[in-house]
């Protein structure tokens, strides 16, 4: 049996998404049987991640910077912007290396069974992103759940006061797919895709 450490540990690493009581129960073991060499460096950069993580103040996204990478980056286009429910949507999006605009993370998606509303959502600051002028495309990016296309449809809504194209992903995406799970060429597929909406 394992010590009440190791044992803490494998639950820790157990609460992580996509990894069951076995896996981390794999994962304890190879980091103890590497402890020499990998461990340290695990621990290191698990120090660093949680000293220097903040949220994007302009577009939500998780950075050890603000404004973040990829706000910051002057090769991105500043006229279209690319809405995402969560922080995995924009780096599944950003790793397909397709869309070279920047983006926005909204924190959710509306959902009246879980008392979602969209005050709790960064729709707001979207809104004033658009307002402010200098944006020709906004693109839907929402995951293709009846709360996801609900979202997207309420914030085209509120965007039609202002003079963008309003598009989303191509309904080539799985219902009830979510875009973190989706590989590069279905992701590349459905940005080639996107049309208006309405």
């Amino acid at each position: 049996m394992a010590s009440s450490e190791i044992e803490t540990l494998s639950q820790a690493l157990a609460r992580l998404p996509g990894l069951g009581p076995r896996s981390a129960r794999r994962a304890v073991l190879w980091l103890v049987k590497h402890r020499e060499t990998a461990l340290d460096q695990v621990l290191d950069a698990l120090g660093a991640v949680r000293d220097k993580l903040v949220e994007c103040e302009i577009c939500g996204n998780v950075d050890t910077q603000n404004p973040c990478s990829v706000c910051a980056d002057p090769r991105r286009d500043t006229k279209a912007i690319c809405v995402v429910e969560d922080v995995a949507d924009l780096w599944a999006l950003d790793r397909a290396r397709l869309f070279t605009g920047k983006y926005h993370v909204l924190g959710g998606k509306l959902s009246a069974l879980d008392g979602v509303r969209p005050e709790d959502l960064a729709i707001d600051s979207l809104l004033g992103r658009v307002e402010a002028g200098g944006v020709d495309e906004v693109v839907l990016a929402m995951n293709a759940t009846l709360e996801g296309q609900t979202t997207a449809h309420y914030i085209a809504e509120r965007l039609e006061q202002f003079p963008v194209r309003i598009t989303q992903l191509a309904h080539g995406l799985p219902v009830g797919g979510e875009l973190d799970y989706l590989d590069e060429g279905t992701l590349a597929q459905a940005l080639r895709a996107r049309r208006p909406l309405g």
